[in-house]
């Protein structure tokens, strides 16, 4: 049963043509790539944090009042590198614009 010949593939491969059409497949396999590495440096973020918590809920177990100092700054660490890996990952998403707006098209004729 998972055993796929040559000509299973073709038909798949063909069917999948007819459905979304050839024009549009150079920018689904891009959209899939992109998110492929969204997802890998995401979950490699998410194995760093894990590694930098481990130690931080042993220092957690006796806290003192320069340890409560010493945890927020953590926290704060953690929280900003989280905003940078959001933003980073979001410039990542963004589709570049291929043309300007009308308006701003309009605006440069008038100005000739």
């Amino acid at each position: 049963m998972g055993n796929l010949g040559p000509w299973e593939i073709l038909i798949i491969a063909g069917v999948i043509i007819l459905l979304f059409g050839a024009r549009k497949m150079p920018e689904m396999a891009r959209s899939l790539g992109r998110s492929a590495r969204i997802l890998k440096a995401e979950t490699k973020g998410m194995r760093e944090d894990e590694s930098k918590e481990s130690p931080a809920i042993d220092a957690a177990a006796a806290p003192t009042v320069s340890g409560k100092d010493d945890e927020v700054a953590k926290l704060r660490a953690q929280l900003a590198d989280a905003e940078d890996r959001a933003t980073a990952a979001e410039l990542q998403t963004q589709v570049p614009k291929v043309a300007p707006p009308i308006e701003q098209t309009q605006a440069n004729k008038n100005a000739r």
